[in-house]
């Protein structure tokens, strides 16, 4: 497969096609939804954090889908293998949430009833607060963290749709240091020690029909920090993958990937089984057994998203110039979502 490196400049042209393919480790193209020709309906954007240790895990978004808005709050449990997730629905945004056109300044807030979610930029820092009242049985999430990168290079992706002006531009921010704290009920949880988060940054114009595959790993290994970005399943990627490993603060980039699901004895996904993902030239080979399936299946007749986000122990290994990068029992995720939207 061809990698492809960006260069600056516009994302789009004039007439709302894509300057270029590819892939860079900053976020290197101009993004700005003016600029964009097609249906307006097909504007998605959004900024997803994740934020977690071996305990606890909390997912944060804020997204504008153009006719409809949301705010989403999970908290997973790993140790009594829980989640709960709650997320409120505004119709008809159509941009209204006001999204930065940049990932590296400007703040993220949507509030609505019994929610308030910021995104803070904060000189090189990122500060996530956040309330929602009654996310599950009562109980209300609160929370406090800030994020500090642990290096300057991330995982950026343009890639094209086989529909003209039809595209999706990602950042993954990975082995973002998470301190502070969340509040779920009575229980309120420190992020110390190897406490880390992933933002995923998205913006772009979605044709209706999609399934993607996506990994993320964030933590620590004998002392050094090490994170990966894994993912396919969408759109045109001749001119370049996103699979990204970061390791002791550098990021080294990878071809193909397949995630491998295993079956049950009538053929399907059995999601709680164990995955292996690999590469055709043998330089990704990694395992994983989940703990929690963070399954949602939202059906609104024109409308669906069936989501199998799976949270679990990777262990295996990254090739890198003849080198082995093994690691054993870390704990990340991994997800097939199946959109109709």
């Amino acid at each position: 497969m061809a990698q492809h490196k960006l260069s600056s400049g516009k994302l789009l042209n004039e007439q709302g096609l894509l300057n270029e393919a590819g892939y860079s480790t900053t976020l290197i193209k101009e993004y700005n939804r003016n600029d964009i020709k097609a249906g307006k309906s097909r504007i998605k954007e959004w900024d997803y954090y994740y934020i977690g240790d071996e305990n606890y895990g909390i997912a944060l978004t804020i997204d504008d889908n153009s006719y409809m808005g949301m705010a989403s709050v999970s908290v997973l449990d790993f140790k009594n293998k829980k989640h709960y997730t709650k997320s409120p629905i505004q119709w008809l945004t159509f941009g209204e949430v006001k999204l930065p056109s940049t990932s590296e300044d400007g703040d993220t807030y949507h509030s609505g009833k019994g929610f308030s979610m910021y995104f803070k930029n904060e000189k090189g820092k990122r500060r996530i607060i956040c309330s929602m009242k009654n996310v599950a049985k009562g109980k209300d999430f609160s929370c406090d963290v800030t994020l500090t990168k642990t290096t300057d290079d991330s995982m950026v992706i343009v890639t094209p749709f086989d529909k003209p002006k039809y595209f999706y531009y990602n950042q993954k921010i990975n082995c973002l240091k998470a301190r502070g704290y969340f509040k779920f009920g009575e229980l309120t949880y420190q992020f110390k020690g190897a406490s880390y988060g992933v933002l995923d940054w998205g913006r772009g114009v979605w044709t209706y029909s999609n399934t993607w595959y996506w990994a993320s790993l964030n933590s620590e290994y004998n002392g050094k920090v090490i994170g990966f970005n894994l993912g396919y399943g969408f759109g045109d990627t001749s001119a370049a993958s996103e699979n990204m490993l970061f390791f002791d603060g550098k990021a080294y980039k990878f071809e193909d990937v397949t995630f491998n699901i295993p079956l049950d004895q009538k053929g399907k996904e059995d999601y709680m089984g164990t995955w292996t993902l690999t590469s055709k030239s043998q330089d990704i080979y990694l395992t994983f057994v989940p703990v929690i399936d963070r399954f949602s299946d939202t059906n609104a007749i024109v409308i669906q998203s069936k989501q199998h986000q799976v949270f679990g122990l990777y262990s295996g290994y990254f090739l890198v110039d003849g080198e082995k990068i093994e690691f054993k029992n870390l704990l990340g995720f991994a997800e097939r979502v199946k959109n109709r939207w």
